[in-house]
């Protein structure tokens, strides 16, 4: 089986990270390749942002998805998931809504505690699209600055052990996700200081994805089962372009 995964920012310490930690969830049988966005943002944080990813997303895909079992979109708020879904036949995973579901699996509610206050907002949006806001025991971020978005796990390793403690004292999680691309991996190093389950975003992606592979190939989602009718477009990347024109 071999998965793409598709670092959205366009900081390449960011993939590596992500990398890492998908490994540690592969089965043996499966192959990851990362890549990194040759444009956009160093790390994605506000709407406008998300936007832009969404674009970067679906031109990423566009390019590299061909000999792909399945794909996942390695930021946390999921930019372009459904644009994807509805356009590529192969199973399209999001960091997200991979996240919340096997926190689902785990516990009656979730906490998500992340690096920035910025995140807050679009996390909520992601919470309200997958419909999970009964199964939400809250958001926690910090609200400080950091020296190197690459380097914050490390950085603010103890304040966020306490922001999922936190999660779990006073807002009642049973379980918490450790959300966003540049804290992957850490849930594995500080599952021990936390009495909950801790769900790495990157690793339940890998779990969602290849379990939709062996579940049998996707087609394309949309609510009438099929991909949007071709029409042309103007502008843009020459393979995502094709695949909008129905050439590709």
């Amino acid at each position: 089986m071999r998965i793409l995964l598709l670092n959205p920012n366009t900081t390449g310490a960011i993939t590596g990270l992500l990398h890492a930690a998908a490994l540690k969830a592969a089965a043996p049988d499966v192959t990851i390749d990362a890549i990194t966005a040759e444009r956009g943002l160093p790390y994605i944080s506000t709407r406008t942002e998300e936007a832009i990813a969404a674009v970067a997303t679906l031109e990423m895909l566009a390019r590299h998805h061909a000999g792909y079992d399945a794909a996942i979109i390695a930021a946390f708020g999921d930019p372009g998931l459904w644009a994807a879904k509805e356009l590529y036949d192969i199973p399209v995973v999001g960091l997200a809504e991979a996240s919340m579901l096997s926190a689902c699996a785990l516990g009656r509610r979730f906490g998500i505690v992340t690096f920035a206050h910025d995140l807050g907002d679009w996390y909520e949006d992601s919470v309200r699209r997958e419909r999970m806001e009964a199964r939400c025991a809250g958001i926690r971020s910090l609200d400080e600055p950091f020296a190197a978005v690459s380097d914050v796990q490390r950085e603010k390793h103890d304040k966020l052990v306490e922001l999922a403690m936190a999660a779990v004292e006073e807002d009642g999680a049973d379980v918490v996700i450790i959300a966003g691309a540049p804290l992957a991996g850490l849930a594995e190093q500080v599952k021990a200081q936390v009495p909950v389950p801790l769900v790495d975003c990157c690793m339940a992606a890998v779990v969602q994805a290849t379990g939709a592979v062996r579940l049998g190939t996707l087609k394309a989602t949309r609510g009438s089962g099929r991909r949007p009718a071709p029409k042309p477009s103007t502008g843009l990347d020459a393979r995502l372009a094709a695949r909008l024109s129905g050439e590709a």
